[in-house]
C-alpha cells in the first residue's frame, strides 16, 4: 500500500469512529463512513484549472473510473512544482500556487520531506465536507511547511498529517470542512496564526505529541475548536475560541498538555478536561485562560 492509501486508511480508521458531542462534553459516535465502502474506485483526480478529471478545463481521468494508485496520482518534480500544481498531484520541493484550485477529488499530496507550499493568497476548494477528500495531505513526510495567506475549504479534512514530524501551517483560512486540521501519529506539529472557522471540529489530534497550537482565531466550529484524543506533551496557547459546543476538549488519555492564556467565550463549555476528570489524574495544566465555563470547574481565571 502506498503512503497516500496508508494515510487515508488511518484517517478513516480513526474518524470513522467519529466524534460526537453532548452538552456536557465529548462522546465517541459516528461522524463519517469509510470512503472505501462508498468510493471503491477512488482516484486523485482534478476538476480545476490544471487538468485532471473529465469535468476540468483540460480533460483527464474520470473521477469514477477504477484507477490504480499509480495511475491516479501524478508526481511532479521539485522543479516542475514551482508553478501551480493540479488537484491530486503528489508534490515535493517548493510548491507555489498561481491560481485557485477547485477540486473534485483531493487537493495536494506531499510526497517528500522539506516540502514548502506557498499559498500566495489562493484557495484550494474541495467537493464537500461530507466527501472523503483532503485539501493538503502529508503522509509520513517530515518538515512540511504550508505558508499563507490562502484558504482550504470544503474537504473532509482541510489538512491531514499522518506520522509526520515537524509539519507547520500558518496564516491560512481553514473553513467549511469536517475537520480543519487532523493529525494522527504526528509529532511536533505547529499551527500558528490561522483562521479556523465553520468546521465541525477546528483542530483534531489523535495519538500525537509535541504539538504547538497558538495564536489562532477559531470561530463557529460546531463541535469543538480543539479536541485531543490520546495526545501528549502539547501546548494550546493564546488562541481565541468561540461559538463551539466545546471550546477545548482533552480526553482522559491525553496527558501532560499545557492549555495557557486562551480566550474562550460563547462556547457551551469553554474548557473540558475529559468531561470533568480532575486535572491531577491526567496531568494537564490549565493556566491564565479567560473563560466562563469549565468542566471540572475552576479552570478559568478567577473561576
Amino acid at each position: 500500500m502506498d503512503q497516500t492509501s496508508t494515510a487515508r486508511s488511518i484517517m478513516f480508521a480513526v474518524i470513522a469512529m467519529g466524534i460526537a458531542f453532548s452538552a456536557s462534553g465529548l462522546i465517541i459516535g459516528h461522524l463519517v463512513q469509510s470512503a472505501y465502502a462508498t468510493h471503491p474506485g477512488h482516484s486523485h483526480s482534478n476538476d480545476g484549472n490544471n487538468g485532471g478529471s473529465n469535468d476540468g478545463n483540460n480533460g483527464g481521468s474520470n473521477e469514477n473510473s477504477p484507477l490504480t494508485a499509480q495511475q491516479a496520482t501524478t508526481t511532479v518534480s521539485a522543479e516542475q512544482a514551482q508553478t501551480n500544481p493540479a488537484c491530486g498531484q503528489t508534490v515535493s520541493g517548493v510548491v507555489s500556487l498561481t491560481a485557485n484550485l477547485n477540486c473534485s477529488g483531493d487537493g495536494i499530496i506531499v510526497g517528500g520531506p522539506n516540502t514548502v507550499i506557498n499559498m500566495n493568497g489562493f484557495s484550494i476548494t474541495g467537493p464537500g465536507k461530507d466527501s472523503s477528500k483532503v485539501g493538503i495531505m502529508a503522509p509520513n513526510v517530515d518538515n512540511v511547511v504550508v505558508h499563507g495567506p490562502g484558504s482550504i475549504s470544503n474537504f473532509q479534512a482541510g489538512a491531514l498529517l499522518t506520522g509526520a514530524n515537524g509539519f507547520k501551517i500558518n496564516s491560512v483560512i481553514l473553513s467549511g470542512n469536517q475537520l480543519g486540521t487532523f493529525m494522527t501519529g504526528a509529532e511536533n506539529a505547529e499551527l500558528r496564526q490561522n483562521i479556523i472557522q465553520n468546521n465541525n471540529i477546528g483542530v483534531a489530534s489523535h495519538s500525537s505529541k509535541g504539538a504547538a497550537i497558538d495564536s489562532n482565531l477559531m470561530s463557529g466550529n460546531l463541535l469543538a475548536g480543539v479536541t485531543f484524543v490520546d495526545t501528549l506533551n502539547s501546548k494550546v496557547a493564546m488562541n481565541s475560541v468561540h461559538g463551539s459546543q466545546n471550546g477545548i476538549f482533552l480526553d482522559g488519555q491525553s496527558s501532560n498538555n499545557a492549555i495557557d492564556a486562551n480566550n474562550l467565550q460563547g462556547n457551551v463549555v469553554d474548557l473540558n478536561n475529559a468531561n470533568g476528570l480532575p486535572t491531577n489524574i491526567n496531568n494537564n495544566q490549565y493556566t491564565e485562560n479567560n473563560c466562563e465555563t469549565s468542566n471540572p470547574s475552576g479552570l478559568c481565571v478567577g473561576r
